[in-house]
Parts: C-alpha cells; structure tokens; sequence
C-alpha cells in the first residue's frame, strides 16, 4: 500500500465513521468496486486511532467533564448504551464476520439505514409541529411558561431506558451498510432527545466503540506479530492516520451542525440510491458482486 492509497482510506474512514452512511459498508463496497485489498489489522486499527481523536477534539469538553466527574447519569447512561452492542458481538461473533465477508447483505443495510433516518426525521418534524400547534396562548402579565407533553429531553430528561433503547439500535447497526451514527441518532430521537444533544450523546457513545474495536484488534496485533508482518510502510500508515483524524474532526462538526439545524433526508436519499444499486448489481448486472 502507498501514501496515497492509505490517505484515500483513511479519508473514507473519517468520513464515513460520522457521517450516517456506514463506515463499514463503504469500505466494504470499495474494496470490491476497486480490488482493495483488505487493510492490514495494523493499519485498520490506526485509523480508528485517528477517528479516536477527532471525538476527543471536538468534544473535549464533554469528555474532561466526564473525566473530573466520572460517577454521574451521562457516564450511566453511556455504559448502558454500550452493553447491547458487546452483547451482541460476542454471541453472533461468527454471523457477524460471514456478513462482513460474504457482503450479501449489504444493499438491505444500507436501505434499512435509509428507513431509519427517514422515519427519525419526520418523527422529529412531526413532534416539534404539535409542539407548536399545542402550545397555548400566554396572557401579557403570565411568566410561567408550561410545560409540553412533546418537549424534548436533555440529559437531566433522559431516562434509563432511553439509554437502553440508544443501545439497541447501535447493536442493530453492526452489520455493515447500517450506520452506527444514524441509528443512534435515530434512536435518540425517536425518545424525544434535544437534536443537539443527540448528536453530541452519539459521537460520546462512538468512543467506548471505537476503543473497544481498537484494543481488540491490538490484542490480535500482539498474537499474531501483525505489526512486524504488516508490510505497509510506516509513512503511509502515519499519513492514513492524519488524513482520518483531520477528516474525522470535520465531519463530527459537520454532522452537529446538521442534526441541529438541517434534516438527514440528504443522508436517506443516498443511501436509498446506494442500497437500490448494490442490490440491482448483486442480482441483475453481476459487474461488482459476480
């Protein structure tokens, strides 16, 4: 592999780790448009280093709050969140990898990532649409300000069991082609959380996800002295590494921005278009999937 095939990788896995469109189904669909080889174990674990840092960049606040104040409901709610993904990789260890190899079902996923954002979107409009249609008239001299039955949770609103639930659907998007971003967000929305701090939970969840997957595969990395037998220069590895954290910083800035203020129907049309041509090539033109 050479630098600029190791920066191309290590922007789609910046990109695509953020952004609602699955890192893992775009690495897997290039690899067989392009005749990527897989990444070295090394060289994938060090652009999940590189997506590591750009959360802790751009959310440095957050984290070092949890840091100094480690025994709180965020932190709770972030471990719980966590456990329906471990759980599910452990007991469907083997599924997991044949779905990753065979790629069979990988333009369903990304549909069913389309379904997922399409329905959080217009849940979302239609709860903040009868949150102002609700909300009663206020006399001049009247400063309380009631309460809707459709206001939007905070992290001192959240429950437990929306945690839960977060978590749920971060153990359904395993699967390549289903974004981890857009089925948490999704979740998070669907239990009625601030679009802000639902995106911002997301990303925070992405770290106990992107460590784990990296201390798993360092523990292989040790096992089978990958690190020695990589064969990938180390400038490329350095360079792929950069080009994701740099990318990766970006695109969690970005997609705070747009949860907040924009819709995701942007995100659900591509990857409706993506989903419909991979499945139109895996069973009628056979060009990519034969």
């Amino acid at each position: 592999m050479n630098i600029l095939e190791a920066i191309f990788l290590g922007l789609v896995q910046g990109l695509t780790e953020f952004l609602p469109v699955s890192s893992s189904g775009h690495l897997v669909l290039l690899q067989r448009v392009f005749g990527i080889e897989e990444p070295s174990l090394f060289f994938d674990t060090m652009l999940h280093v590189g997506t590591l840092i750009a959360v802790f960049a751009v959310l440095w606040k957050e984290i070092w709050a949890i840091i100094k104040k480690p025994i709180q409901k965020l932190t709770g709610f972030l471990i719980l969140a966590t456990v329906p993904a471990v759980i599910a990789a452990l007991l469907f260890k083997d599924s997991i990898e044949n779905i990753f190899i065979s790629a069979q079902l990988l333009g369903w996923c990304f549909l069913i990532t389309t379904i997922l954002l399409v329905c959080a979107e217009l849940i979302s409009r239609k709860r903040c649409h009868c949150d102002s249609a609700e909300k009663p008239e206020q006399d001049e001299n009247d400063n309380q300000q009631p309460l809707s039955t459709n206001q939007l949770k905070n992290i001192e609103q959240m429950t437990w069991f929306d945690a839960l639930f977060i978590g749920i659907m971060q153990a359904i998007a395993i699967p390549p082609g289903i974004s981890r971003s857009g089925a948490t967000i999704s979740g998070a929305l669907f239990r009625k959380l601030d679009r802000d701090f639902a995106a911002r939970f997301s990303f925070l969840l992405s770290i106990p996800a992107i460590l784990g997957a990296a201390v798993l595969q360092t523990r292989e990395l040790f096992k089978t002295s990958a690190v020695t037998e990589a064969g990938i220069p180390i400038a490329a590895v350095i360079a792929g590494t950069i080009a994701a954290a740099v990318v990766g910083f970006f695109a969690v800035k970005f997609m705070i921005k747009i949860i907040k203020e924009k819709s995701l129907f942007g995100f659900a049309i591509y990857t409706g278009v993506l989903g419909l041509l991979v499945l139109l090539d895996q069973f009628i033109l056979k060009i990519v999937f034969n």
